[in-house]
């Protein structure tokens, strides 16, 4: 799997069928990694009672490592979707085919590269995954962690909880960062990884979704829950990718919501 795609991205549209027939593959390629997944890193895995078998779910976790996107949908007791930049689903040949058929597999759906509207088209994408009564994955903190603290939470996560009403189940995973540094091209076989699932939160007190309010305080609230189960060191900032240009540096330098 691929690190969760920033709201600088817009979604290629997903049919039912394609997420009906990438439901089936994650069973696939469950049955076929997950064993092996598990004899290697051995995971700790906590409170995976607290996840709904049913309904729309969205899973909340800290980002470590680039391998937390196959681990949270191999070791999670439903199928997860998550967005994954469209290049790992366009490349020719064998190799791009099975590229293509892996990642769907692992339940990713492409998006595109894209501007202006994107953030808001690809919340948009995964608000229909919700509606359709399926679970998604997202780190509230945008990218991962190079330093290994927490960051900031994003407040998309909690837009999508609160405009669709799906609860929200906090994740800390340990481990990764050790199985696969930044920089690495490949996962140690020996780090042992944990995941830590808390209880289903619902958000629906903090307002509703159009309010700026509610949704920084419903972030706030998945942060402070992620940290418990994460024990990381707090960054007190947000996890901001390095600016491209003035404008993008001025953006950041301006008080705004972090989507």
């Amino acid at each position: 799997m691929t690190e969760a795609t920033t709201p600088s991205e817009t979604p290629a549209e997903v049919t039912d069928d394609e997420l009906a027939r990438a439901g089936a593959l994650y069973y696939l390629v469950r049955w076929g990694l997950g064993p092996l997944a598990r004899l290697i890193y051995r995971p700790r895995i906590e409170g995976a009672a607290n996840i709904p078998r049913s309904g729309p779910i969205i899973l909340a976790s800290n980002h470590l490592s680039f391998i937390d996107s196959f681990v949270l949908p191999l070791f999670a007791p439903r199928p997860v979707y998550f967005l994954a930049k469209s290049s790992y689903f366009e490349g020719g040949g064998l190799a791009g085919w099975f590229s293509n058929r892996f990642f769907r597999a692992l339940g990713a759906t492409p998006v595109r590269r894209g501007a202006g509207q994107a953030a808001l088209d690809a919340l948009d994408h995964q608000r229909r995954i919700l509606q359709s009564g399926r679970a998604i994955a997202l780190y509230p903190e945008g990218t991962r962690s190079l330093d290994g603290r927490l960051y900031k939470g994003r407040t998309g996560v909690a837009f999508l909880a609160l405009e669709t009403g799906a609860k929200v189940v906090p994740v800390g995973i340990s481990g990764t960062n050790d199985a696969m540094p930044v920089g690495a091209k490949w996962p140690a076989l020996s780090p042992r990884v944990t995941i830590r699932y808390g209880e289903a939160i619902d958000l629906s007190g903090h307002g509703p979704a159009s309010s700026g309010r509610a949704r920084r305080q419903a972030t706030d609230e998945i942060m402070t829950a992620i940290h418990a189960l994460s024990g990381q060191e707090l960054a007190n900032a947000y996890n901001e990718v390095p600016a491209q240009n003035p404008v993008e540096r001025l953006k950041q330098v301006l008080p705004h919501e972090r989507r």
